[in-house]
This record gives C-alpha cells, structure tokens and sequence, in this order.
C-alpha cells in the first residue's frame, strides 16, 4: 500500500523559504513518478510540481517555475519541494502525491522545455503552507 506523509510547512513572510518533505513507503516500480498538488479551500487542486522517479527529471507549472525546485533523496524515500522567494498566492494545503493510473492530471514544462503529463491518485494528508505580506 502506497503512503505519503508530507511536512515541513507553516507560516513565512512573502519573500521567505520553506522545504516541503514527503515520505513515501509502499511506492512500486510502476508508480514513477511523485508530485506536488496545492489547494485553496473553494479552487481546485492545482499541480505544482513532479519528479520522474526513474532518472530524476523534474517539471513544473508555471505559476511556480524559477521559485519552486523539486528534488528526490532516493535512499531516504522522500521527495522534497524547495520553495523560494513564497508570496501570498502561494498560500494553500500542500499535498504530496503519487502517479497511478487513476486520479488528477498533472501536465507540466521541463527544462529543456518539453512537457510532461500524468496521472495522480495517491495521496498524503496534506500540509499548509501560509504566506504573508
């Protein structure tokens, strides 16, 4: 069974860092890639942020890119979200979530400008991220 545990938010002032951290147990080989998703109560949930587990490559929306880097520490199943220069329409529930082959869409540009599209099904618990002017 796929389990995600998030941490690492709170409360910063807008220009500020935060590192999210998500703990993965359970992750099978099939499930190759891991994202970051935030939601404001009333929006839906929008895709931050995913790493392709396999050879590392990373994507990004654009609402986050140049700010938000996402990385992976494979000996320590966690996969981290550093979020620089935060303002206060980054403030939201961060999840952290795991690709199946059935849940919410994620399509984001990598560096090299190409894009990446996948499916999310698993999910953590969640945790707020709050930015202040």
């Amino acid at each position: 069974q796929v389990q995600l545990v998030e941490s690492g938010g709170g409360s910063v002032q807008a220009g500020r860092s935060l590192r999210l951290s998500c703990t993965t147990s359970g992750v099978t080989p099939s499930t190759d890639a891991i994202a970051w998703f935030r939601q404001v109560p009333g929006k839906a949930r929008e895709g931050v942020a995913a790493i392709y587990i396999t050879f590392g490559h990373s994507y990004y929306a654009n609402s986050v890119k140049g700010r938000f880097t996402i990385s992976q520490d494979n000996a320590k199943n966690t996969v981290y979200l550093q979020m620089n220069n935060l303002q206060p329409e980054d403030t939201a529930m961060y999840y952290c979530a795991a690709a199946s082959s059935v849940g919410e869409m994620f399509c984001g540009g990598g560096d090299a400008g190409q894009d990446y599209c996948n499916v999310f099904g698993y999910w953590g618990q969640g945790t707020q991220v709050t930015v202040s002017s």
